[in-house]
């Protein structure tokens, strides 16, 4: 099978490039005039998001049934401020010692506001992520957050752009550690110590991962649950509620996932936080978030009160709130089941969990869906650009069971097109922008019947990149 396909593309390959020779010698001014220029409008291979949503509605008969598109950015996260918020320092100061960044009280209370501090911290090898969770923010109008430096390039690189940075004495590489590798779970353990470290200092605290963005200010929110001492986000990928309240906790059977909680200054916090790091401490192999999960569930239950959603958990007495993962999203509520838009809520935040092709896929996820700073250069690459509008028969998307065979017919009959343009691009210097992906099979990790019991994922539904691409 595999040779009787090379042995029938290779000619067709030839023959697109043949043909696009042929269109460059009787075509030379106008593609001459596009390169040269190419800022101007690209070819006529485009495509809209006004064509998708003519797509989506021809494939499913009617508009109240549409399929949904890839997330859009919400409203609140458009506004773009053009004022600076930040204050950079003259090239002309000299940078202070580290003694300056070290991470003491009188430096969070330089930032705090209504007595909350929203943290994250990482390696230089997350600049471009933490460039642009700090802009967000700044476009949210929040100012109130400070970021852990693990290394020095990174303090020096913060600092010269304006960011309140600190120095986490971590003295670590400037390279990418990679999930789970041995330096990653030490990074976890960074996290730990600096809530046991923040916590004493009697103010509220927001931590974060730097593979997260925020879509709208999350601070009225927290505001809404005063008893709880700790809002945990999670790993849920079943709407347990259709509203922005609290998941039922009763109904939550996923891991709490601790790369967005909120923490109270209260005694159950501290005791909490101090009991998860020394258990972390004294066994190496252990991973930060399942050990905040089995501590977290060596008590759950019963219900604090009845409308609230906060639980009493760990040692009975601590105030536990679980963030709906439809609003405070995943890389699947938000990415693949849409979760937000069908339940027609607006999203605070989306942690790039559930993807597989590492940081560079993080990366295009939330490039896809616009909420990455990239500098200008990369929109601007040698050549221009070239995109192109797919062309898919409704039968490849709708026609018969969503099964892996019929999975593959599509997912294949888009990657010849993808290959074509490819061949194309090459030729005339210019980088293809890939369209958006079709599929009716889900991708995870572990064995599942196409979609994963009780999600809203539909069938088909437009996919990230990182579920056919390797990245």
């Amino acid at each position: 099978m595999a040779c009787e396909e090379v042995a029938h593309s290779r000619p067709l390959f030839l023959t697109i490039y043949t043909i696009v020779i042929v269109g460059i010698v009787f075509s030379s001014l106008y593609v001459f005039s596009a390169i040269r220029h190419p800022s101007a409008i690209p070819s006529t291979w485009s495509l809209s998001n006004e064509d998708v949503r003519l797509t989506e509605q021809t494939l499913n008969g009617s508009q109240s049934e549409t399929v949904h598109i890839v997330p859009s950015v919400p409203q609140e996260a458009r506004k773009m401020r053009t004022r600076p918020i930040l204050s950079v320092p003259p090239r002309n100061k000299k940078m202070p010692s580290l003694n300056a960044f070290r991470l003491t009280k009188e430096l969070v209370q330089q930032r705090v506001k209504d007595n909350i501090i929203i943290l994250t911290f990482g390696n230089y090898a997350f600049m471009d992520f933490i460039l642009t969770w700090v802009e967000q923010l700044n476009d949210l109008g929040v100012s109130n957050y400070l970021v852990g430096a693990m290394d020095i390039k990174l303090l020096e690189a913060l600092y010269w752009k304006g960011i309140p940075v600190f120095d986490m004495g971590s003295h670590m590489s400037t390279d990418d550690v990679g999930w789970g590798s041995p330096t990653f779970h030490k990074m976890g353990r960074e996290k730990v110590l600096l809530i046991n470290l923040i916590l004493p200092f009697g103010y509220e605290l927001l931590m974060c991962d730097t593979d997260m963005v925020w879509l709208k200010n999350p601070l009225p929110y927290l505001a809404r649950y005063p008893e709880a001492d700790v809002l945990t986000s999670s790993d849920q990928v079943v709407p347990t509620v259709v509203d922005d309240s609290l998941e039922i906790w009763q109904e939550v059977g996923a891991a709490y996932n601790i790369g967005i909680f909120h923490w109270r200054p209260t005694e159950s916090a501290k005791k909490l936080a101090k009991e998860w790091k020394e258990l972390l401490l004294a066994d190496d192999k252990i991973w930060d978030q399942n050990g905040f999960n089995d501590i977290v569930h060596r008590q759950l239950g019963p219900s604090v009160d009845e409308d609230s959603g906060l639980v009493y958990a760990y040692d009975g007495n601590l105030k536990l709130g679980i963030l709906p993962s439809s609003i405070f999203c995943s890389g699947h509520t938000y990415f693949v089941q849409a979760m937000y838009q069908q339940l027609r809520l607006e999203p605070y935040a989306v942690h790039t969990t559930f993807q597989y092709a590492g940081t560079e896929g993080k990366r295009h996820r939330l490039r896809e869906a616009m909420v990455f700073r990239d500098p200008p250069e990369y929109y601007n690459p040698p050549g221009g650009f070239l995109s192109f509008k797919p062309s898919i028969p409704k039968s490849l998307l709708l026609s018969g069971n969503h099964t892996i065979e019929s999975h593959f017919r599509l997912v294949n009959y888009q990657i010849k097109q993808i290959r074509t343009a490819l061949a194309i691009a090459s030729l005339l210097n210019r980088t293809l922008v890939m369209p958006p992906l079709w599929c009716r099979i889900d991708r995870l990790w572990f064995p599942h019947p196409g979609v994963l019991d009780g999600s809203i994922t539909r069938q088909p539904f437009l996919c990230p990149l990182d579920h056919v691409f390797e990245m």
